[in-house]
């Protein structure tokens, strides 16, 4: 059996902000289980006191706008729970969906012109030396159906364009065709390492089972304490099958080097997006027929 996120994970410094917006006693602790991104490019070098995704006050002119991201300035890291497990997979895996920005009202543009569309993601991040990142994304970023790579060809061109930071301008005179899908993959890798969903609901008591009903609250709930911010749950079957979870975050600086803050607040369409039943189930994972775990 392949082991388990939580078991490859080593303990390292969190790039996420300790503390919620507006502060107050219930500061958030990140999980001890991190990943930090020392990036590989030389994107924009944006102060640390800078204002938050969606909470400034005046319009951000040029150039500070390479250190703030906008108009899509809500970021989602998203997973799912497959069905089944995958080969090479652990019957614990969560994996990897997207890292989506939505505007600050929870719609969202796609298929942007912020930065160039790629159609050869693995064979940019390896053009870029990127190997164990492809590695760790064959194991968690996992197409349904299709090649894993068609997936995150649809994600940066849906997503990643989206992002104004990642715009060529923003990395200046060092630029070279690929960097922004380097940065994008490996921010959306080391923000997904700090959330081990599985093992947030085990520790609240809430495991698969092919029969029991959870309530929809305490599974929020859960997800909620552990990463600090608001979480939207998705399911399916009849709305009573959790399969989807949002983690909601805004960012000081660039996506490229800035801090994810965990957002205290849903709102806008992402609270529309939850379709979830009062109660839902958590079903274990199918092993393959004929698969080699």
């Amino acid at each position: 059996m392949a082991p388990s996120l939580r078991d490859i994970v080593s303990q390292a410094t969190s790039f996420i902000s300790q503390l919620p917006l507006g502060g107050g006693s219930d500061s958030f602790q990140p999980p001890s289980d991190v990943s930090f991104y020392d990036p590989i490019t030389s994107g924009p070098s944006c102060p640390i006191d800078g204002p938050v995704s969606c909470h400034n006050s005046t319009p951000i002119a040029e150039p500070n706008s390479c250190c703030f991201v906008y108009p899509g300035g809500k970021i989602l890291l998203t997973q799912f729970w497959d069905q089944q497990i995958h080969a090479g997979g652990a019957e614990e895996d969560w994996t990897l969906h997207g890292l989506w920005p939505d505007l600050c009202d929870g719609t969202y543009d796609q298929f942007c012109n912020m930065t160039p569309q790629y159609h050869n993601i693995t064979a940019v991040l390896e053009q870029h030396g990127q190997h164990e990142l492809v590695q760790f994304m064959d194991r968690y970023w996992l197409a349904s159906s299709g090649p894993n790579s068609r997936l995150w060809e649809h994600e940066f061109n849906k997503h990643g364009t989206c992002i104004n930071t990642l715009a060529p301008a923003c990395y200046g005179d060092s630029h070279k065709p690929g960097l922004e899908v380097v940065d994008y993959f490996q921010r959306a890798a080391a923000l997904f390492r700090t959330l081990d969903t599985y093992h947030a609901l085990q520790t609240a008591g809430i495991v698969p089972h092919p029969r029991k009903h959870y309530p929809l609250a305490d599974v929020q709930a859960a997800l909620e304490k552990y990463s600090g911010g608001k979480v939207v749950l998705r399911c399916g079957g009849r709305r009573d099958v959790l399969h989807e979870a949002w983690y909601v975050y805004f960012i000081r600086g660039s996506l490229q080097t800035g801090d994810f803050i965990p957002a205290q607040d849903r709102g806008g369409k992402e609270e529309d997006a939850g379709n979830c039943a009062p109660w839902i189930k958590y079903l274990p994972k199918r092993h393959p027929r004929g698969a080699d775990l």
